[in-house]
């Protein structure tokens, strides 16, 4: 699941990626566009700038800005750099991996081999999505089977 810092740190690039070329944001403006708490944006921009997603300036005409075109910028690049490994478990992680204390052959664990597969698909979808495509709303949303209910 997508913590609040990966929430927040989206909205605020989504907001970056819509400033015109050469224009920067002060971390005030960007936190009252999108009700995110100043405190909070601070730290998660320093951890984007960090990262080499964002770039920061001081004084006059300062503030944040892409480090690069919003194109070459990939959502699960973000979302790794902010909330950590895709997978929902940590032993399905490539990155991160760890074997659970109760499992007795990770080889064979269906839960494993299942959340394996389900990192995969988060990370293709994530890892071929690009800021650009996500500030634009033109990421293509799978469609989604409505379940019958009972009833």
């Amino acid at each position: 699941m997508l913590t609040k810092k990966g929430k927040y740190g989206l909205k605020a690039l989504v907001d970056l990626a819509r400033l015109e070329p050469g224009e920067t944001a002060f971390i005030n403006e960007i936190a009252l566009r999108n009700n995110i708490p100043k405190k909070f944006l601070d730290t998660i921009l320093l951890e984007l700038r960090n990262a080499g997603v964002l770039r920061s300036k001081k004084g006059p005409g300062g503030g944040y800005s892409l480090s690069r075109p919003a194109s070459e910028i990939r959502i699960g690049h973000v979302i790794r750099t902010l909330d950590g490994p895709l997978a929902p478990i940590r032993c399905a992680s490539r990155t991160a991996y760890e074997i659970c204390e109760d499992c007795l052959d990770p080889k064979t664990c269906q839960v494993r081999i299942s959340m394996t597969s389900v990192r995969d698909a988060i990370a293709s979808i994530l890892d071929s999505m690009t800021l650009a495509e996500f500030a634009t709303g033109a990421v293509l949303i799978p469609e989604v089977p409505v379940e019958k209910r009972a009833g």
